[in-house]
């Protein structure tokens, strides 16, 4: 089965970070390896806490799998410092001496949907390392304004915090350019940003295209949205089981 190497945080609701992942990778017919990079204090709404994990442990845990697991994609979520970032870099840096064409996709989380921290320091600078080594950056609109102009081969801005009727998301890649749009759905939604992210990695971990991957990880991301559930008052959890989809 192909296998994606996933670096997120934990989030105890089970909306976002690495359950998030697991699930959506899961339902493309890949397998995850999560490594964990922060633990979280947060709910479905609010992130109010974050501490990152020992950059040393992280890379130990990583090289164990690297080691013993031939890695068909790379998801990478929050890193929760600088020194996370760097050591994520290196260990995606020894995977490409492997394998030069490894996809890396990285979701550019700066904050929470409420402006929370979700960084120790500076989250953009945190993020430095990871931006050189991602084949596809999945930024949404507040991000790519905060990010600029990105120098990375793919870049697929979302459009979720738009206005309009319809979601817009627009696909940057060299000689390539599209858009697609969705119907917006009403809520707002926890994890939705990881959950597109890690689907498109798992796709590209079973061999298809960046653009059959974009198309089949926003369709399968537009379903679990629509098919979302609500387990309090809030954002509402994206519906990640294929057996429930």
């Amino acid at each position: 089965m192909p296998v994606v190497l996933v670096f997120a945080g934990l989030d105890p609701s089970g909306g976002a970070g690495i359950a998030a992942d697991l699930g959506a990778i899961a339902a493309q017919g890949a397998h995850a390896l999560p490594v964990v990079t922060a633990l979280t204090v947060q709910d479905h709404n609010r992130v109010y806490d974050i501490v990152p994990v020992d950059c040393s442990l992280l890379a130990r845990q990583a090289q164990a799998l690297i080691d013993s697991v031939a890695i068909g994609a790379v998801k990478l979520g929050i890193p929760g410092n600088r020194a996370n970032a760097e050591a994520i870099a290196a260990l995606v840096n020894q995977l490409r001496q492997r394998d030069p064409a490894l996809p890396v996709v990285l979701d550019p989380v700066l904050a929470s949907g409420h402006g929370d921290a979700l960084a120790r320091g500076d989250a953009l600078a945190a993020l430095a390392p990871l931006l050189a080594v991602a084949t596809l950056v999945v930024p949404n609109l507040r991000e790519a304004q905060a990010l600029g102009r990105l120098m990375c081969p793919h870049v697929l801005v979302t459009g979720g915090h738009g206005d309009g009727p319809d979601v817009v998301n627009r696909w940057h890649g060299g000689e390539h350019e599209q858009e697609w749009r969705w119907p917006r759905l009403p809520g707002e939604f926890h994890g939705s940003g990881c959950t597109l992210a890690a689907a498109i990695a798992a796709r590209l971990a079973l061999g298809e295209s960046m653009q059959d991957a974009l198309e089949r990880g926003q369709s399968y991301t537009h379903q679990s949205l629509a098919q979302s559930f609500s387990i309090g008052a809030g954002q509402r959890i994206p519906q990640r089981l294929p057996s429930l989809l």
